[in-house]
């Protein structure tokens, strides 16, 4: 009941947010840019393949895909899948929502070796998440249970980062002393600790993206802020575990409320992503970069109409600097778009997503290969409306 009882949550927590998008978004009927080739991989059935990925996907050297469903599956409580090239899926895991975890809200982190590793946002022995391993056959550990026994944390929506060591690094979206999130460590044979515990004032609250680490093991992330006067952060964590807040913001021009995606690091110490609310039009979000000395820009504003509104996702970089995201609102058809913003701050709708049995609703990061194609995951829309695998051609 815990998983149930928490997703409710998060979901009303951007209700008012989502209602503002699809009332003025649903409107517009202008076209996208389609120069590229789009394709829906595979569309759920909301049955035992599972239901809603809201994950970013991973890939391997051969072109398959990986990632989780948050709900569906034989049980109800969110599936691993492994999508290849051909577009037929395999549910390589069905979670049970007992000791096993429950509800995978996050995508996966593959190994050289192919082995899966992941968060559930529920289950386990304290019903407060897990972190699991996964092999290609199947077979399933897990590496550490979620107390939230106010030390520890509780309620993980993030995918994990490893360093060139095995040690994995994450957050949680509840727990610690002050029941704000937690961003922690653990290493590669189980063991955990809380880098650090946030306090619910002026350092943040409520992380639900993950972290990325630069060169000298520092940890950069988003908290998502709450509904009681803040807006959320954008953070440092040393590997000693001091936390530095580079942003917060207002709400305002310079946007608020970061959700899922995280932040990406660029070489010279510079963080990008997205807010989902805020901005120069209030309610539809931007995409920000803030510079290592924390002074924050934003890049772009999105208007909520054909140029897409709330980007719940996070946003991937490419060689020439150039950002690539989705939004779940706005575009031609008011299903959200995929986006690129250069490095001028010059927004381009690469695609407007119809909904129907074209994907609604991507509230992933985006997975960019080498060769420029873009992959994604919606939580609506597709032949059965539980969700797609898209990819975008250049």
């Amino acid at each position: 009941m815990k998983s149930v009882f928490a997703m409710k949550n998060l979901r009303a927590a951007c209700c008012a947010l989502a209602l503002v998008i699809m009332l003025v978004s649903v409107f517009v009927a202008t076209p996208s840019a389609r120069a590229q080739t789009f394709s829906v991989l595979y569309s759920f059935t909301g049955g035992t393949d599972g239901s809603q990925p809201y994950a970013s996907l991973a890939q391997d050297k051969a072109g398959n895909l990986y990632g989780t469903t948050a709900v569906g599956g034989a049980d109800g409580y969110g599936v691993v899948f492994k999508l290849d090239t051909t577009g037929t899926e395999t549910v390589l895991y069905t979670f049970s929502g007992g000791a096993d975890g429950a509800n995978p809200w996050a995508g996966l982190l593959l190994s050289p070796s192919g082995v899966l590793f992941g968060t559930t946002e529920a289950g386990g022995t304290s019903g407060f998440g897990t972190v699991f391993r996964l092999n290609q056959a199947g077979k399933k550990k897990v590496l550490y249970n979620f107390a939230g026994n106010g030390k520890d944390g509780a309620y993980t929506f993030a995918q994990l980062i490893r360093d060139k060591n095995g040690i994995f690094y994450g957050t949680t979206y509840r727990g610690g002393p002050a029941d704000s999130g937690t961003v922690f460590r653990m290493g590669k044979y189980g063991k955990e600790k809380v880098l650090y515990s946030f306090k619910g004032g002026t350092d943040g609250v409520n992380p639900y993206g993950g972290v990325v680490r630069d060169a000298d093991g520092n940890l950069y992330g988003t908290t998502f802020g709450d509904f009681n006067g803040h807006y959320g952060t954008v953070f440092k964590v040393s590997a000693a575990g001091k936390q530095t807040v580079l942003h917060s913001f207002t709400g305002g021009a310079d946007g608020g409320f970061p959700y899922y995606g995280g932040v990406t690091l660029d070489k010279r110490g510079n963080v990008y992503g997205t807010t989902s609310y805020g901005g120069a039009n209030q309610y539809f979000g931007t995409v920000f970069k803030v510079n290592k000395h924390g002074k924050q820009t934003v890049l772009y504003n999105f208007t909520g109409q054909a140029d897409g509104g709330q980007p719940d996702a996070g946003v991937v970089r490419d060689k020439a600097g150039n950002l690539y995201g989705t939004t779940v609102g706005g575009g031609a058809y008011g299903h959200g778009t995929i986006f690129k913003v250069d490095k001028t701050g010059k927004e381009t709708v690469l695609y407007s997503f119809a909904g129907g049995t074209d994907p609604a609703g991507s509230n992933a990061n985006l997975l960019l290969d080498s060769a420029g194609n873009l992959y994604g995951t919606s939580i609506a829309g597709g032949t059965y409306g539980a969700g797609t695998v898209f990819k975008l051609a250049p």
